[in-house]
């Protein structure tokens, strides 16, 4: 199968499962879990790729499209997590999610779309082709952080 076909997959699945949140999370605690255990994942694969790109440790074009294939598949995760109930707990996550949720929900697909054109640049192997890309998933993500995140 192909990468595209693959990505096209995993974010027709990922857009069906916020439907069926409800029925998933007994507790807004497992909701909350649930979330920032799939963020504490992206932290790994953006911090492996970020730590490739800057030199920090030699860049692995294999590797590198491993956790880029990741982070496309993780980007699709914790949105659905963020149901009714889930703004109180052990959250960093602010009111104005739940105050602004087209906009929340915006940045959130747009964080998932970059991920997906990152796995795609790293097929190439090529820094030069994947630093952009991973530039604009970095940005997704701190755009995201700056409005909604404590």
């Amino acid at each position: 199968m192909k990468l595209h076909s693959i990505i096209t997959a995993i974010a027709l699945a990922a857009s069906s499962s916020s439907a069926l949140a409800s029925s998933v999370f007994e507790k807004p605690e497992d909701a909350i879990d649930y979330r920032k255990s799939a963020f504490s994942l992206i932290r790994v694969q953006i911090g492996d790729m970020g730590d490739m790109l800057k030199g920090k440790v030699p860049f692995e074009a294999e590797r590198f499209a491993q956790r880029a294939n990741n982070a496309a598949a993780l980007s699709q995760m914790p949105w659905e997590a963020f149901v009714a109930g889930t703004d109180k707990g052990d959250t960093s996550a602010l009111p104005a999610i739940w105050e602004d949720r087209a906009t929340f929900d915006a940045k959130a697909d747009a964080f998932a779309k970059y991920a997906q054109e990152l796995a795609v640049a790293a097929q190439s192997g090529d820094k030069e082709t994947i630093i952009p890309a991973f530039q604009n998933w970095a940005k997704g993500c701190k755009d995201c952080h700056k409005s909604f995140k404590d």
